[in-house]
């Protein structure tokens, strides 16, 4: 990856177009346990030889990562 890529940080970038994904869900509608992008990272990091990857696990990691925020848009840390 670090050849291919420069860095692991320029990798995981890439499944989010290099800058955070800010969603807009609704308290009650049910933030989704994996996204298409999620399941790209897992299918690529498994291509890889990676284990442990599956897209909810990779769809927590961006959320705990900042790649993507999840904050429902009632809460004081959404972005306005």
């Amino acid at each position: 990856m670090q050849k291919e890529f420069g860095s692991f940080d320029g990798y995981i970038w890439q499944f989010v177009g290099g800058k955070p994904r800010v969603n807009a869900w609704r308290l009650g509608k049910g933030i989704p346990a994996s996204t298409p992008e999620s399941d790209a990272m897992s299918k690529d990091l498994k291509k890889r030889g990676f284990n442990f990857v599956g897209s909810t696990i990779c769809y927590a990691f961006m959320q705990a990562t900042g790649l993507v925020n999840d904050h429902a848009v009632e809460c004081f840390r959404y972005p306005m």
